[in-house]
């Protein structure tokens, strides 16, 4: 069954996130708290969504026959220039090893499809680590194509901090409060 998170969910959600670092080999990087996660998921303005995929508890046993969380699907809406539309960007998916196999990740996936659809939003787009090929041969199954002409930058730590030195103003120093960014 897939739903939308709860807050009671944040504390499975965090855990998971620690899962999937660990499973791509950055668990040091992932320093995201709950009170974060609670923040950007539910709060004022939240940033970000999230999917649950719940496991429901098998009668015979098996390897996930606990109900409960089994993986989540955290996203963001993003906006094409090309399409004037917005669309989907899927910041993480992710399903527990002992679930696999049971069609949760194609759920959550299916899911965000039908929120694109529904939605008018032209285009749903997500990043896989180009070692990650289990979940590459995956997203090919169902039809998605690799951008292959399209490189990922990333700005963080220092050399954020730098740029954006640049942007400020002495005439205007609140200027990304007023245009209530």
């Amino acid at each position: 069954m897939i739903r939308a998170a709860t807050p009671a969910d944040v504390p499975a959600v965090h855990a998971m996130i620690r899962e999937l670092a660990a499973y791509e080999r950055s668990l040091e990087h992932a320093g995201a708290t709950e009170e974060q996660l609670r923040e950007a998921l539910f709060g004022e303005h939240p940033a970000a969504f999230a999917l649950i995929a719940e496991s429901d508890e098998k009668a015979g046993g098996g390897a996930s026959a606990a109900a409960g969380p089994a993986g989540f699907a955290i996203w963001f809406r993003n906006f094409s220039t090309w399409t004037g539309t917005h669309g989907v960007y899927l910041e993480d998916l992710y399903v527990r090893p002992e679930a696999r196999g049971e069609g949760h990740g194609k759920a959550l996936l299916a899911a965000l499809a039908r929120i694109c659809v529904e939605r008018g939003y032209r285009r749903f787009e997500w990043s896989v680590l180009d070692w990650n090929t289990p979940s590459i041969g995956f997203y090919k199954s169902l039809g998605a194509e690799p951008m292959d002409e399209w490189t990922t930058y990333r700005l963080s730590g220092e050399p954020l901090r730098t740029l954006a030195a640049l942007a400020q103003s002495d005439e205007n120093p609140n200027w990304a409060t007023a245009l209530s960014i």
